[in-house]
């Protein structure tokens, strides 16, 4: 420490040429990196509707199994003998289509809705589905329904 009298203290030197150079290369930074449009805007696809278009529904074999073994096709009462025999009862109701009205042309084949008793037996489902496939019908729909056991 200098602790003398009478000598005159020196101005400090503020240095800004460093602390320019530093703001400079900051800029520049920016400059090179950051991209610059003239529109900003968000690409959106929004959805659309067509009032006029109507929903075709698929041609459908519903196929009702119950607990007590018995198979029903579009309401109709099959009797089982084997899947083979169940497969050939698919393919009447598929060329005589639903209520009595021909079946649609042009589609590959319906879709086989399985209802299910939830008391059934897994094999009287498993025996529906070999039957479609045997039949040539790929398309194969579920749907399970709960009651009380008689």
């Amino acid at each position: 420490m200098n602790f003398r009298r009478g000598q005159k203290r020196e101005d400090p030197e503020i240095n800004l040429i460093p602390f320019i150079d530093v703001l400079l290369v900051v800029l520049i930074f920016l400059m090179v990196t950051t991209t610059y449009s003239k529109f900003t805007e968000l690409k959106i696809t929004l959805p659309t509707a067509d009032a006029e278009k109507a929903l075709e529904k698929p041609f459908e074999l519903n196929v009702t199994v119950d607990a007590k073994g018995n198979y029903t096709i579009n309401n109709q009462p099959v009797s089982f003998s084997n899947v083979a025999g169940l497969a050939e009862d698919l393919k009447t109701a598929a060329r005589t289509g639903n209520n009595g009205q021909p079946a649609p042309t042009g589609e590959k084949g319906p879709v086989v809705v399985v209802n299910a008793d939830q008391f059934a037996m897994h094999q009287m489902v498993i025996n529906v589905l070999e039957a479609a496939r045997m039949a040539g019908y790929d398309k194969l729909t579920f749907a399970a329904q709960t009651g009380e056991k008689k």
